[in-house]
């Protein structure tokens, strides 16, 4: 059954353009962009996108989807946190499927693609996070690679669970430099904040706020810097994530200025939130709890001159909930057992735009940083991140005057409290189309799970 949609009388923008233009929609693809009145389309659905802005769905590069961490496992499935996501104007999903140690890359991708499969409302890839480096290991990159999973993750942090040690970071970049693949790193020195860590424990300082203190934004940057010379030494590109301190973009810009494939997302929490959020009474803190941490505020500024200088990239959620009770609350009287991470999938495009709002970035910029570097980052684009005759119909009409409220009581996510709580922006998703099918309707969900299926990707894009 062909279908054909148009969307008319809206102001399209996309990363390079904004243009009054009516968009058709073909059987799941964009035909064409044409001036309004400009041609006699008819279609089976007919949006009228008048005063509304017609973007690209975004594109959430770091998720975490039933996660297990900590003793318990991130309290969105796939089902659960793609809806959100689509209420936030999200259409694609990158998660990450994790390799355990003593076993193959292959087990860990067949149990997220077991997690994922028929459950999604939206199109979803993964990343493979690399735990346990081997010869094995380094083969099956190559084959994860053919089959269109094509970045790999290591963890710097996190020593006995995710910690991979400079050798082995070395070897996993070695193969990338082979393969085309992109290594993402996740970049604090955790053998010293296990040090730090101990130390304030043993010192009785067990509230949330101390999880902050003890992350160092400096144990952020050497790790960082660490990371880059890894690469360079292995003559492959780089991708840091969540990159939350002054200290550690300066190590990124630095290395951008040497002319190094090195690139670096944020999270809206650090771009919005701070270590205030951390020291809230009463345990309140413990739902701020990520890694990176929250920093102080006055780190914030760095993060947004530098994503308006392109020293970082990508605008990321690392969506990884947890609910405050029962989940959260495991760490009461020890900040190092409270579940790291936050929940987000749904926020992302409306605190960016609240950014526009505020003159810090552009709309078109907005769109780079969520939609189309990202795509291009992880070898989605031209068919995610952007609106083009033959990409995907993962078209969002966005409301740039609507006012609303952040709460835990009318977000989408699986999570009992929200990270905004109370926080007011302007600009809301009005109506989400993934491949041309409707997945939200003048804020009605219309989706269902197993609409989204898994989208192989090239490998990047982005590189000089």
């Amino acid at each position: 059954m062909s279908s054909r949609t148009v969307i008319r009388h809206g102001l399209v923008i996309t990363a390079s353009d904004e243009i009054h233009a009516d968009v058709l929609v073909e059987d799941g693809r964009v035909a064409a962009l044409a001036t309004p009145h400009a041609q006699s389309w008819t279609a089976d659905r007919v949006i009228d996108a008048t005063g509304k802005y017609v973007i690209p769905g975004a594109v959430d590069v770091h998720t975490h989807m039933e996660l297990p961490f900590g003793g318990t496992h991130a309290s969105d499935t796939f089902e659960t946190g793609t809806r959100a996501a689509a209420w936030g104007g999200t259409t694609t999903i990158v998660d990450f499927a994790v390799q355990s140690v003593g076993h193959t890359l292959r087990e860990g991708l067949d149990a997220w693609h077991a997690k994922a499969e028929g459950n999604c409302a939206i199109d979803y890839a993964f990343h493979m996070i690399v735990s346990d480096v081997n010869d094995e290991t380094l083969k099956e990159m190559d084959l994860l690679i053919e089959e269109g999973v094509t970045s790999f993750k290591q963890f710097m942090a996190y020593p006995g669970v995710f910690y991979s040690d400079d050798g082995q970071i070395l070897r996993a970049m070695q193969r990338s430099a082979e393969n085309g693949g992109l290594i993402m790193m996740h970049a604090e020195n955790g053998i010293a904040i296990d040090v730090l860590v101990q130390q304030a424990l043993a010192r009785g300082e067990t509230d949330p706020r101390h999880h902050g203190e003890v992350r160092k934004a400096l144990l952020e940057a050497e790790a960082t810097h660490r990371a880059i010379r890894l690469a360079q030494v292995a003559g492959a590109p780089l991708y840091v994530v969540h990159v939350s301190a002054t200290e550690a973009v300066a190590e990124l810009a630095r290395a951008r200025d040497e002319g190094l494939n090195v690139f670096g997302e944020t999270c809206p929490q650090y771009l919005f939130l701070s270590a205030d959020n951390l020291a809230e009474p009463d345990f309140e803190g413990a739902k701020y709890v990520c890694s990176t941490p929250l920093r102080p505020r006055e780190h914030q500024a760095s993060l947004w001159r530098a994503l308006r200088t392109n020293d970082l990239q990508v605008v990321s959620t690392d969506h990884c909930p947890f609910c405050f009770t029962g989940q959260k609350e495991l760490g009461r009287g020890d900040f190092s057992k409270i579940p790291n991470g936050l929940p987000g999938v749904e926020n992302r495009m409306d605190l960016l735009h609240q950014a526009v709002v505020d003159g810090r970035i552009s709309r078109r910029r907005w769109i780079e940083i969520a939609c189309a570097t990202p795509a291009r980052m992880f070898g989605l684009y031209p068919k995610k991140g952007t609106i083009a005759p033959g990409a995907d119909a993962d078209i969002v009409i966005y409301d740039p005057h609507a006012e609303q409220v952040m709460s835990a009581e009318t977000h989408h996510m699986n999570v009992d409290y929200s990270a905004y709580e109370g926080k007011r922006v302007t600009g809301r998703v009005e109506t989400v189309l993934s491949r041309g099918e409707p997945v939200i309707v003048q804020r009605e969900y219309t989706g269902r799970a197993g609409h989204g299926v898994f989208t192989p990707r090239s490998t990047c894009q982005y590189l000089n």
